[in-house]
């Protein structure tokens, strides 16, 4: 299904590595390794910093995308098309 930022997909399954970095399964097939470090600022996801709550991170099945406990998500189809929308973000926090 279109978006303003692209085609709709869902997140399928996430793995936590070290360093704030997850690794993201698509449902069409496709894989992503995102460094959230850069992001994690301000009170939203500065709180992330802490490993334990960063490592709390589960995919909502309704919503196709990934969250945590605090609230802080962001737009499956802005994880799934990192590259295009990673400076943007970083800039922005």
């Amino acid at each position: 299904m279109p978006t303003p930022f692209g085609t709709y997909v869902n997140v399928r399954y996430l793995v936590v590595l070290p360093g704030y970095l997850l690794q993201l399964q698509f449902d069409d097939g496709s894989e992503r390794v995102i460094d959230f470090e850069p992001l994690l600022l301000g009170p939203l996801w500065g709180a992330l910093r802490d490993e334990a709550l960063f490592a709390q991170v589960r995919v909502n099945s309704d919503t196709g995308t990934i969250e945590w406990p605090n609230g802080a998500d962001l737009n499956p189809v802005i994880l799934h098309d990192w590259s295009e929308y990673s400076e943007q973000i970083i800039a922005e926090r």
